[in-house]
């Protein structure tokens, strides 16, 4: 998808451009209120982050503009001010969602999919999942790979599960990190390339194609390659 990020605390918008791109998506940034409009209103994008509290156009403000001339693009809306009214005000202007300052990222990215799914009209929640002949029940907690069960450990479930909701989307290891793990920083270990390799064994070894693959410098990828 193509984001408009508008945030003027540098850091924040490092971050979240960063894992944006990593995650294979186009980022367009704008640092105060006036630019971010400028770019909504001449550009097209499958969705827009906002910050609240901006200069030269107020967050609010500039909703508030897209929306009575037409603009119907998904809005996450960012914010350190996270209490009840705050939120509500935010969704009234016409924000779509509301994320309040600290975020995980994969929550982040977790809450612009849903946006595109529900614009989409594509179903909300999942029970099963499925890449290929590889199939996961998510009620029933079971992996199933050609008919055959598997034996994961619960840590590999997990790992399993996010990359079957990503399949053929490489995932980099920060998300990985993120939300497996919930760790918010590089803890400067193995423990992905370890989960990773036990994964690959009881998924791939013996079992026909590939599924798990690495992509050099970027992170994985589950699914079919050709």
């Amino acid at each position: 998808m193509r984001v408009l990020l508008v945030e003027d605390e540098p850091l924040i918008a490092d971050f979240v451009a960063k894992g944006l791109r990593e995650a294979g998506h186009g980022v367009d940034h704008a640092a105060t209120g006036t630019d971010g409009l400028h770019l909504a209103t001449h550009e097209t994008y499958d969705a827009l982050v906002l910050d609240r509290m901006l200069p030269g156009l107020d967050g609010l403000e500039l909703l508030r503009t897209l929306r009575a001339s037409g603009h119907r693009t998904p809005v996450l809306m960012l914010s350190s001010l996270g209490d009840v009214e705050q939120r509500v005000q935010g969704l009234r202007s016409g924000a779509d969602d509301y994320l309040a300052k600290p975020f995980a990222f994969v929550e982040l990215m977790a809450r612009l999919e849903g946006l595109l799914r529900r614009q989409a009209g594509g179903p909300e929640t999942l029970t099963r999942l499925r890449v290929a002949d590889l199939e996961m029940d998510l009620l029933k907690r079971s992996v199933r790979r050609g008919g055959q069960s598997l034996d994961l450990q619960p840590r590999e479930f997990r790992l399993l599960e996010y990359l079957m909701r990503h399949a053929e989307q490489v995932v980099t290891r920060t998300m990985l990190l993120e939300a497996v793990w919930d760790y918010h920083f590089d803890p400067q270990t193995n423990v992905i390339d370890v989960h990773i390799s036990r994964l690959r064994q009881k998924i791939d070894k013996d079992r026909g194609p590939q599924l798990l693959h690495t992509v050099r410098g970027a992170g994985y990828l589950l699914g079919l390659r050709t």
